[in-house]
């Protein structure tokens, strides 16, 4: 009996050690089978995860940060011991004493899956094997993947420290918010650093990873206390945590910044704006997509903040002024339920919920609450001083009338019902007289008209503001880099930059007279502004009043050809087309090309390329770009004099000759002294530019420039339509460039421009362009009416008219009549040879005898205007 029994136990031990064996070597072949083609687990020593990328501006401070996974990187040596104890308690409690997988964990959680017959399946994944699935294998929940993690969680706990695996760990794991590490999360959760969270925030970031989205701080808010007292339980189990201080995190609320108990980080940082979105675009771009989101770049932004909000406001100003003078309501279109507006409650969650503009300093949401006969009540939201409500008077809306569709308008509001009824979102404003005294509040709407305005540095290309618009929350388009349209005017000085290099002279007699040319469309007859005529003038005030007939002449005289070549070397056009209409700008470019060419003839012809960033840093703080490519030899000289300044070398290509450059400049200060944008600019240092006005006025433009800043306005409808009367650059954009820049030049000051090398000045007529002599007291030539005896000749013009022009050395101009240019085009026969322009005291209604530079005699008739040409005078 005996003999049977221990037969039977020797049966059964031989059955269990045979299947031991072949359960080991079936365990075995399938280990060695999928450890042959694991990922290397190498690659997590070179390990460079998606990090934010941010913006800085001039001053260190963070404007804005991008990133598809926000993440910062954090090394293990700067979270706190807090922070690696929560997680190790929440995630993986014998972290520090496996070799990368918890055989026990293991074995107990299939133990708990048999008792339970399947119904508690609890993850028995250890902090490495976490690792090893998140970096380098999919979440398919299979067999086959969970035998690949727990090989390589192996080979990683032998290949790396234990500081290593959860330094990957926490900067890797997904924490919910679209937050990726226990960095981000601290500052998404509670906009802290790690260094100053508390036990119960470390333990609420350690209870994410299970499951980040069902454990929203406010939504599911008791789930989130449950599970974070939870891991507050096991530090204390672990030894990480005193019981006495365990209790108290646990007895702790859970505050958040999603609950409203910390300000967001977001917060802090300046609304999103036409800038920093215009660097998002320009570096993804560059450098792609992927490296731009998640390469961790430290990026030095040129925008100087205060000027920055400057060029903003003023460019708001002008658009509201714009629109306000049309004198039509619109509103914002959207409304609030009545029933909400019952309670203040209820309104300020609806009004929070609206997708409107807040943005614009100074202006704030708001929900008409009630109107009544003189009155209306509206509600704001996050108003100045705690203010829930405020009072519109009636003198408030005399302006407008109510837009009713279809191109109808009311009559004119007498009281705010007139143009707002209860449940309407609005935008108010609080109006304050020149000491800051309150005066009322205000209706505000955003302009249907729409703009941009840039300013930079003549010298470097730095951009120092770019407003794209009106609001960038209101519309993301960027007017200043993706708005393509005609400059107008505002292209004229390169035609003129193309004919000072073509042996033209700012003394230069044009004609400005009709032309007629025949195109493939009809017969093309362009005019002057004024709708008249001036006949032969000196082609620097033909710049000056911005004479569209001139300017053909000349374009026609040097060759399209030429005037392209000339706009595509300033960075205008690329390509631009050889039509003569271009000449006066038809062709379409963009703000930021007119200003990048404008800060080359500021800075005295050097080629500049306008930049919205400095400097570009990668994650390990290498610089990949600089902008300023300048040399300076003596800046780390420490023997350098203090009185002396280092010496900067410019290897920038030149795109003009100084002196045409210096012409040139010359002839664009005198369209603010005395030309198209005069009695609108008045400035303390000298000032330089040119207006620009399309057809019809639907676009009207103004760059102008000190001797080391540049700055440009552009306006119109987004679809273009004619402005209307009185539009014109000076009158819209003159006033928003002299608001900008009277702050600027307080800042970054200006001086006289530079004169180069290579040329000497001579006193000449302003009207013949005949040499002035200095002792001359006659009148004559281009002398106002009743004044000289209308002897005076070439080189004895009467001085009152006299105007300095630049000439280069051994150049011998020809002045007065002697070089005249018409540009192949005949002018009739009524024409004056000789007129003042049209700001000018001389109407032109009576005749004049005068001298010519060649010592003829000539009557000049009475002005001639497009009424009076003989239609046989054209060809």
């Amino acid at each position: 009996m005996t003999r049977v029994i221990l037969s039977f136990f020797g049966a059964i031990f031989s059955w269990l050690t045979l299947a031991l064996f072949f359960g080991a070597l079936t365990l075995g072949a399938l280990f060695w089978m999928y450890s042959r083609d694991l990922p290397s687990y190498e690659l997590l020593a070179q390990y460079t995860p998606p990090t934010i990328s941010r913006i800085y501006d001039g001053e260190g401070k963070i404007i804005d940060e991008f990133a598809h996974e926000r993440r910062i990187y954090t090394p293990i040596a700067d979270i706190p011991p807090l922070v690696k104890e929560a997680f190790v308690s929440a995630e993986d409690k014998n972290f520090y004493l496996h070799q990368g997988f918890d055989a026990r964990g293991i074995f107990a959680a299939i133990v708990e899956a048999v008792r339970t017959r399947g119904r508690i399946v609890r993850g028995a994944s250890t902090i490495t094997q976490q690792v090893a699935k998140n970096f380098l294998l999919s979440g398919n929940r299979t067999i086959e993947r969970k035998i690949k993690e727990l090989i390589l969680a192996n080979r990683i706990s032998n290949a790396f420290s234990k500081d290593r695996v959860l330094e990957l760990y926490l900067n890797e794991i997904y924490l919910g918010a679209n937050s990726y590490g226990v960095a981000a999360a601290a500052q998404t959760y509670f906009n802290k650093t790690l260094s100053q969270l508390t036990p119960q925030e470390a333990a609420y970031l350690a209870a994410l990873p299970k499951k980040p989205s069902d454990l929203h701080p406010v939504r599911d808010m008791k789930a989130a206390i449950a599970r974070r007292n939870y891991v507050l339980n096991q530090m204390y189990l672990n030894g990480y945590l005193p019981k006495a201080e365990a209790e108290k995190a646990e007895a702790a609320p859970l505050k958040s910044v999603q609950n409203g108990d910390y300000p967001a980080f977001r917060e802090k940082l300046p609304p999103r704006d036409y800038f920093t979105d215009e660097i998002r675009r320009e570096l993804s771009d560059t450098f792609g997509q992927q490296e731009f989101f998640g390469g961790g770049l430290t990026i030095r932004a040129t925008v100087d903040p205060e000027m920055q909000a400057d060029g903003a406001a003023a460019l708001r100003h002008g658009l509201e002024k714009y629109d306000r003078s049309r004198g039509v309501w619109r509103g914002t279109g959207k409304t609030i339920p009545a029933a909400d507006l019952k309670s203040t409650a209820k309104w300020q969650a609806a009004l929070a919920n609206e997708k409107v503009a807040r943005d614009i300093p100074g202006w704030y949401p708001a929900v008409v609450l009630s109107t009544d006969k003189t009155t209306a009540e509206v509600g704001i939201e996050n108003g100045p001083d705690g203010t829930v409500t405020a009072t519109i008077p009636a003198e408030d809306v005399t302006w407008a009338r109510k837009s009713l569709g279809d191109g109808k308008l009311s009559r004119k509001a007498r009281v705010p019902a007139d143009l707002v009824s209860p449940g309407d979102v609005v935008y108010v404003a609080h109006l304050a007289d020149k000491n800051g005294k309150p005066l009322r509040w205000s209706l505000r709407q955003i302009p249907e008209i729409e703009g941009a305005f840039m300013a930079m540095d003549a010298k470097t290309g730095r951009v120092i503001a770019m407003q794209g618009g009106f609001s960038y929350q209101h519309s993301v388009f960027n007017r200043a880099t993706q708005a393509k349209r005609q400059p107008g005017s505002a292209f004229k000085p390169f035609v003129y930059a193309a004919a000072l290099d073509s042996g033209f002279t700012p003394a230069t007699i044009v004609i400005d007279a009709p032309i007629e040319v025949d195109t493939p469309q009809g017969l093309w007859r362009p005019k002057n502004s004024s709708n008249k005529f001036y006949g032969p003038t000196l082609m620097r005030t033909g710049l000056i009043h911005s004479r569209n007939l001139m300017t053909i002449r000349i374009a026609q005289e040097i060759g399209m050809d030429t005037v392209a070549r000339y706009a595509e070397r300033f960075g205008v056009y690329e390509p631009m087309q050889e039509f003569l209409a271009n000449s006066l700008g038809s062709q379409e470019t963009t703000l930021f090309n007119l200003m990048g060419a404008y800060s080359m003839i500021a800075n005295g012809g050097e080629r500049v390329e306008p930049s919205l960033v400095d400097r570009v840093q990668d994650r390990f703080g290498k610089t990949i770009y600089r902008h300023d490519q300048r040399v300076c030899e003596d800046c780390n000289d420490p023997n350098l004099p203090p009185d002396q300044s280092p010496m900067i070398l410019s290897n920038r290509q030149r795109v003009i000759d100084p002196i045409t450059d210096y012409q040139l400049i010359n002839m664009m200060k005198g369209v603010v002294t005395e030309g198209t944008a005069s009695g609108v600019i008045h400035l303390p240092v000298p000032i330089a530019g040119k207006t620009g006005t399309t057809n019809d006025s639907k676009d009207v433009w103004f760059i102008g420039f000190s001797s080391n800043i540049v700055a440009g306005c552009y306006m119109g409808f987004d679809t273009p339509r004619p402005l209307g009367h009185g539009a014109y650059g000076a009158s819209m954009c003159g006033p928003v460039f002299q608001e900008f820049m009277q702050q600027a030049i307080k800042k970054y000051g200006g001086s006289k421009f530079k004169v180069p090398p290579g040329g000497h000045f001579l006193m000449v007529d302003r009207y013949s362009g005949a040499l002035v002599s200095d002792n001359n007291t006659g009148g004559g030539f281009g002398a106002p009416a009743g004044q000289g005896d209308g002897t005076a000749t070439a080189g004895t013009q009467q001085a009152s008219n006299a105007i300095p022009i630049y000439f280069r050395d051994g150049e011998q101009p020809l002045l007065g009549m002697g070089g005249m240019i018409d540009g192949g085009f005949a002018m009739g026969s009524n024409l004056p040879l000789f007129a003042n322009g049209e700001n000018d005291p001389v109407t032109g209604t009576a005749n004049q005898s005068v001298t010519t530079s060649t010592g003829e005699t000539k009557v000049i008739p009475g002005k001639a205007d497009f009424g009076t040409l003989n239609s046989g005078g054209l060809y």
